[in-house]
């Protein structure tokens, strides 16, 4: 189930400890809320970097990174920050993370709106596909905060 939250700090959620957000696949995190993630999990953007130089994260691919509280999810979702996100890459990406959620026991994620950002894409089009994928994936609860907003 996604439940939409107009405004909001994906950190900021009780009670939720599991994150994700899209990627781009070259290595870099320096815009939006990636630059929040760097700063948080400084660990996990030096493995992300290194499997983006050694080409093991691409589009559609996952970086599951798991801390002391929880998990983040890191969703393949463009080639570079100067090319924009995919729906297939996000569609593959969204599938792979709801399906490690689910094995997991993971219950409950938050996001913000992926691939309709500094991705370009329609953010009516990346729900459509979030929603059709999430039907299948019942067990894990999303929380997507469409606009940043300090809590």
């Amino acid at each position: 189930m996604i439940h939409y939250i107009e405004y909001g700090d994906i950190f900021q959620l009780e009670g939720i400890v599991n994150y994700a957000h899209g990627c781009n696949c070259a290595g870099a995190m320096g815009k939006g809320i990636a630059v929040a993630f760097k700063e948080k999990y400084p660990k996990m953007y030096l493995e992300y970097k290194r499997r983006c130089k050694s080409g093991e994260f691409a589009p559609g691919d996952i970086y599951v990174y798991q801390y002391d509280e929880g998990y983040v999810f890191n969703l393949g979702t463009q080639v570079s920050w100067t090319t924009g996100a995919t729906l297939p890459a996000i569609e593959q990406s969204f599938e792979k993370m709801l399906a490690y959620a689910a094995s997991h026991g993971i219950r409950q994620l938050a996001l913000p709106r992926i691939g309709a950002g500094l991705g370009r894409l329609d953010w009516d089009e990346v729900k459509g596909v979030m929603g059709r994928i999430a039907g299948s994936y019942a067990q894990v609860e999303l929380y997507v905060i469409e606009n940043y907003k300090a809590v």
